[in-house]
């Protein structure tokens, strides 16, 4: 039989089981079973709204039936002690699991009568250190359990322990040394930690079943929704916005009514999502995601608070270091962080990316929930502009120091750290974009974009930088050396799809550059100018441009293409007209100064070279120069001549077009570095030239 705490909170959970079990939730349910079955001691664990209460109804055969022999594939128990733990507001008195425990095993006069029998009460202090109530003595619980365990074992379900988490494992473990015939099946945040613990825990849904979870509840409360048209796309976007969190998923779906459609709500949420709540669940903290969420901040020693929600400024991962220059200050030290990171990450507000002690330091990421939740704290006690402040001058840094790297020769480093702070620097141009954000933000983005020009360019991110650029430079000042610095990048971003606003631009960039004297602008100026005449056909403008560039640029000039560069465009604009002009720009491109430092140099160098040798006819060492710079590039070993090698995804494609073109005897269409985005553009074939 069962034996139940709190009814009407059992039955919430077990509400949200359908008649198959929960969704996207088979193995887990599984997998919980078989713990049982082998274990005396089994942990249900995960982040706020996950499902661990509703896991353990479903594995327990809560759903139905008097509990004898429970659901199909769960064991058979000779009772079934469902105790919802106390707290669950903030810390509670020492000893009320105790009492509720024995509530729910001996009944409250039984509790009551089993206590006073021998007069063995114990007065235990509160929070506070004041004395409460007697509590009747854990020898009656004992005595009660191994009266009522006879073949078949007893499960103890202790839900939701997080409040009670230190005198819960206390109680577990005399209750396992002295009744052997009692199970327990815990639900909480974090393990409790003891030797003979079996740990569940619980993931996100997956997508498939995050949109399962959320069509069928949807459904319910909306009977005219269909999914037609753009509504499974927003649906998709939903899910994975709330990042498969099953609380989350059902509290959007129950919005649906009052939403004009999936677009909309999904659009709402990407503003935010602690706003979700619905008046269905009995338990009170499920019925809005920010009580699910705040529960674990109560729970929270203030540094740990503090922590969490000076974090919520990132966007994706972070660091430990990176969040202690954030986070420390205020009756937070740096020492503390870390601690307050590995705790945060055990209760599932962080998770943890990288496995803690391997080669990389441990990176966190928020979930999307807390995240939120973090921000509104933050904001609440007036900590935002000094976090964001600290956000936008470390990675500013953060910028400098990638396109040292990259100008050093370690390039592959250098995308290797601004691929792992992606997030972080849209985040940057984000808080930089905001109407109230002071000028020096300003500043600090557009200084950042513009010095990972070989982000957008080299790597093919060419619309996410014209994106950001968009956004900052309307804020920026008009006649400054950055902002003609950033208006030339914009420029080479637009050249390949849209030549007009690429001139546009450059108009507005030269006189800066004339007035500056500043020859390295002044000579990428020329290079934009090659690439746009490049694309409207003009190969004998483009080769003057290139030239250009070439003989102005400094050898060691940082923020842009070194002069190699220009000179494996020249070659290439050469090929068609002066095959031997073209063969010594691409000879020329590979003695370079500093060419050796610069793996992106070198690969359009010998690019260059391939190609003017096909031109010339000389197609059997055009074809081993591209293969054996293609191998080198997609084996990620360094080039000859050069300390690393990166990932360049358009010279790779560059090569392999014209491996193909030379097998297939055709005459190959060129390429001169432009950045691209993920949709190719059409080729400049030689008739064009």
């Amino acid at each position: 039989m069962w034996a139940y705490a709190e009814d009407t909170e059992w039955a919430s959970a077990a509400g949200r089981c359908g008649p198959d079990g929960l969704i996207g939730r088979a193995e887990e349910t599984g997998s919980l079973r078989e713990g049982l079955a082998r274990h005396r001691l089994v942990t249900v664990t995960g982040a706020a709204g996950i499902g661990k209460s509703a896991l353990a109804a479903v594995a327990v055969g809560g759903g139905g039936g008097d509990g004898a022999e429970g659901a199909e594939g769960a064991p058979a128990w000779a009772r079934v002690i469902y105790v919802r733990c106390p707290g669950g507001g903030g810390p509670v008195a020492v000893g009320a699991l105790a009492a509720r425990v024995s509530e729910a095993v001996l009944g409250p006069r039984g509790a009551a009568a089993g206590a006073g029998a021998g007069g063995r009460r114990m007065a235990v202090p509160d929070a506070r250190g004041a004395r409460t109530k007697p509590r009747p003595a854990l020898a009656d619980l004992v005595a009660a359990l191994r009266g009522t365990a006879g073949r078949r074992s007893v499960l103890l379900l202790l839900d939701d322990a997080d409040a009670v988490r230190t005198e819960c494992a206390g109680l577990v473990q005399r209750l396992l040394m002295d009744v052997p015939g009692v199970r327990v099946l815990v639900t909480c945040r974090q393990a409790l930690g003891l030797g003979e613990e079996r740990v569940l825990r619980l993931a996100p849904l997956a997508p498939d079943a995050a949109v399962e979870l959320f069509l069928a509840r949807a459904r319910a409360a909306a009977p005219g929704f269909r999914v037609e048209g753009a509504e499974p796309a927003a649906v998709a976007r939903i899910c994975r916005v709330l990042e498969g969190v099953p609380l989350a998923v059902e509290l959007a779906a129950s919005q649906l009514e009052a939403e004009s459609s999936a677009r909309a709500l999904a659009d709402r949420l990407e503003q935010g999502q602690c706003w979700l709540a619905a008046p269905g669940p009995a338990l009170r903290r499920h019925r809005s995601l920010r009580s699910a969420v705040g529960a674990a901040y109560l729970l929270c020693e203030r540094p740990e608070r503090a922590v969490w929600s000076r974090s919520s400024v990132f966007r994706g991962a972070f660091t430990e270091p990176t969040a202690a220059y954030l986070c420390a200050g205020a009756g937070v030290a740096p020492h503390q962080v870390p601690t307050c990171l590995a705790r945060l990450a055990a209760a599932g507000v962080l998770q943890t990316l990288d496995e803690p002690g391997g080669l990389r330091t441990p990176r966190y990421r928020m979930t999307r929930a807390a995240r939120d939740f973090g921000a509104e704290r933050l904001r609440a006690a007036g900590e935002f502009d000094v976090a964001v402040e600290r956000h936008v001058l470390h990675h500013r840094r953060l910028a400098e120091v990638a396109e040292h790297l990259w100008h050093a020769g370690d390039q592959r480093q250098a995308a290797r750290l601004v691929r792992d702070n992606a997030a972080e620097l849209t985040a940057l141009v984000e808080y930089a974009s905001r109407p109230e954000a002071p000028a020096e933000q300003v500043t600090a983005a557009l200084a950042t974009v513009a010095d990972l020009w070989f982000w957008w360019t080299v790597h093919d991110h060419a619309e996410e930088g014209r994106a950001h650029l968009a956004r900052l430079l309307p804020r920026a000042s008009a006649d400054d050396h950055l902002t003609a610095r950033a208006r030339w990048l914009a420029a080479w971003l637009h050249a390949p799809g849209d030549p007009a606003t690429a001139r546009t631009l450059l108009g507005q960039v030269w006189p800066v550059a004339v007035l500056a004297g500043d020859d390295a602008l002044i000579g990428w100026v020329a290079h934009v100018q090659g690439v746009v005449a490049w694309e409207r056909g003009d190969a004998r403008t483009a080769a003057e441009c290139f030239r250009q560039a070439a003989d102005t640029v400094p050898a060691f000039a940082p923020g842009g293409p070194a002069p190699a560069v220009s000179l494996a465009a020249l070659a290439v604009a050469q090929a068609r007209t002066a095959p031997g002009a073209a063969g010594r720009s691409a000879r020329r491109a590979l003695s370079s100064p500093g060419v050796r430092d610069d793996a992106w140099a070198t690969a359009l160098a010998r690019y260059a070279r391939a190609y003017t040798d096909h031109h010339q006819g000389h197609t059997a060492r055009a074809w081993h120069r591209a293969h054996r710079t293609l191998a080198t590039l997609d084996a990620c070993v360094p080039l000859p001549g050069t300390p690393d090698s990166p990932d360049i995804p358009s010279v790779r494609a560059s090569l392999r077009r014209l491996l193909t073109d030379i097998e297939a005897a055709r005459t190959p269409p060129a390429t001169v570095p432009a950045p691209r985005t993920d949709t190719p553009l059409p080729s400049r074939t030689s008739s064009r030239r």
